[in-house]
């Protein structure tokens, strides 16, 4: 007899998700999604300067902060087809690729990796023998008996004051949990190391963006750093190095720790290949512009179509790619907005709330349903990654190789390229992405050097707007995945604006022809061992690291449940 389970909301997450499932036979067979929160940033900017718009876009999150302004201001200069000069450009991309790095060091370790790693067996584990463990993975100058005895002895002072604060509400000695002793307090010692090198790569998006979450120096037509050698007041020669710096020390933790745990849990947990595929029709853009017009970039990508790598890709060129421009529509059949117009393209969106309370075949979430030339599609990092494959990116086909490679090497099995199309592929490919970025934002760093020592220090064009009305929009690669803002201009007033975020693709609800998203096509077949325990459920939804924020915004002020499941 089928069972309803209904995780709300999902916790380790940003934003608050819902997610009910029907479970027959210790296995999902049907999923609905739903975004508990109304966003109305885009009734917001209605009647707002272009010029501001940024700002305001930018509080849609207070996680995914600077992928929001970077893409506002790229809708807005695509639409006034405005040159953004070569410096800007290069601090944009170390921004985006700080910031990017910054937040899969987190995902994996601080949001995800609860989901595989037992606190509580981690306290019956030998140090010595996790030394012994981890020191055959990598080279690493922290994995020391004593690094691994400090980090138990922490976890210990946890357990014995009666609660185990950071590490609460885990589902303990569950049966889905398989690690060894030593391998939890491996990964458990490397929770807590990541907290300091997720936090000196953050440095870098402070120091270029004047602070950080919401950084300041985002401008329509480039950015407000001002560059002067001379002057401590402006980006100088110091504080270019100290970023240099901070990112030479976070690659020693991606190669030798981020890289390898994700692999032995990849290879420990590799059943998990089979759970999480879903929706195979992924979509990804290019970015790291190195030109002042937008159509040349570091990392290309484009869009996949049934994880075709060799016949499904379709590239998408540059920031005015008609291409991309011309294959977004969102639907709100199953969404609490005013609809009964058929998908609509974001230029002619709407945004009308209309609550109906929860409806299984009506409407049940706050999120709209885009598609991609009628097709659903997953976004965030696989689909990031597989795009670069596609488009024959060096560094990234390098690195895909390396860590498969490495997962096969300690599970004793060949695993290949396919198994990233899963639950555990997502992390992967996320580590993969990370690498890539990683490598990536020390070359803009190279080319930013470079580029001042020709004597540019240009960091701004002024827009000018013209009379009558202009449409433009623009994409980013965030870490959650493809992001684009959509923005129509008449006499310099916004007149409509929308966003169309990762998160809404992947969690949003049924579309117009009842198709289901990413979510909802990665739970079903996912098994369920212990119904009122659904950890199983919870570690595929955050292997897409849900944003809810960027999706939808309300705030409920009347209810104090931080988790809660239900079974009937």
């Amino acid at each position: 007899m089928a069972q309803r389970v209904v995780v709300d909301p999902v916790t380790r997450i940003e934003g608050h998700l819902r997610v009910d499932c029907e479970v027959d036979g210790g296995k999902v067979t049907k999923a609905w999604a739903s975004g508990q929160m109304w966003r109305g940033i885009e009734l917001i900017l209605q009647g707002k300067d272009p010029r501001d718009a940024w700002v305001f876009a930018q509080r849609i999150c207070g996680v995914c902060t600077t992928v929001h302004a970077i893409t506002s201001v790229r809708a807005v200069e695509n639409a006034l087809k405005l040159e953004i000069p070569l410096n800007a450009q290069y601090i944009r991309n170390l921004i985006q690729g700080a910031h990017g790095v910054h937040d899969h060091i987190v995902h994996f370790y601080h949001l995800s990796a609860l989901d595989f790693v037992d606190i509580t067996s981690a306290l019956k584990a030998d140090p010595a023998a996790t030394a012994k463990l981890a020191n055959s993975l990598a080279d690493w100058t922290n994995n020391s008996v004593q690094d691994f005895a400090q980090a138990q002895k922490r976890l210990a002072a946890f357990v014995s004051t009666g609660q185990l604060g950071i590490f609460g509400s885990g589902y303990w000695g569950h049966p889905a949990m398989i690690l060894p002793p030593e391998a939890n307090l491996m990964a458990a010692t490397h929770y807590l190391q990541a907290l300091d090198y997720q936090r000196r790569m953050n440095k870098v998006v402070a120091i270029l963006g004047s602070k950080t979450p919401h950084i300041q120096n985002m401008a329509v037509g480039g950015v407000s750093n001002p560059i002067n050698m001379d002057s401590q007041s402006t980006l100088t020669l110091e504080k270019l190095m100290y970023v240099k710096q901070l990112i030479d020390e976070v690659g020693s933790f991606i190669h030798n720790v981020y890289l390898p745990d994700v692999a032995a849990i990849g290879a420990l947990y590799a059943d998990w290949t089979a759970y999480g595929r879903g929706v195979v029709n992924y979509l990804s853009i290019p970015d790291m512009p190195i030109d002042t017009k937008g159509t040349q970039f570091a990392l290309p990508s484009g869009y996949v179509d049934n994880g075709d790598l060799t016949n499904g890709f379709t590239a998408v060129k540059d920031f005015h790619d008609p291409y991309f421009e011309k294959g977004v529509k969102e639907s709100v059949k199953h969404s609490w907005y005013q609809g009964g117009k058929g998908p609509l393209h974001p230029y002619d969106g709407e945004t009308i709330p209309n609550y109906t309370d929860w409806q299984d075949e009506g409407k049940y979430s706050w999120i709209k349903s885009p598609t991609f030339y009628g097709k659903r599609a997953q976004v965030g990092p696989l689909a990031n990654v597989l795009g670069l494959y596609a488009a024959g990116h060096e560094r990234t086909r390098f690195w895909v190789h390396a860590v498969l490679d490495k997962v096969s090497a300690i599970a004793g099995t060949k695993v290949g390229v396919d198994a990233l199309h899963s639950t555990i592929g997502r992390h992967a490919a996320r580590a993969v992405r990370c690498v890539v970025l990683w490598e990536e934002i020390g070359n803009q760093w190279t080319r930013l050097m470079e580029n001042i020592a020709k004597g540019d220090t240009t960091t701004w064009n002024k827009p000018v707007f013209p009379k009558g009305e202009i449409r433009g929009f623009g994409f980013h690669e965030a870490p959650r995945g493809m992001l684009s803002h959509w923005a129509v201009i008449e006499n310099g007033k916004i007149k409509n604006y929308q966003a169309v975020v990762p998160t809404t693709w992947n969690a949003g609800p049924r579309d117009e022809d009842d198709q289901i998203s990413a979510y909802e096509a990665a739970l079903l077949d996912n098994p369920v061992a212990v119904a009122d325990q659904p950890l199983e459920i919870i570690r595929t939804l955050h292997s897409f690291d849900p944003c809810l924020a960027c999706a939808v915004h309300l705030t409920d002020t009347e209810s104090r449940n931080t988790y809660q499941v239900k079974v009937s």
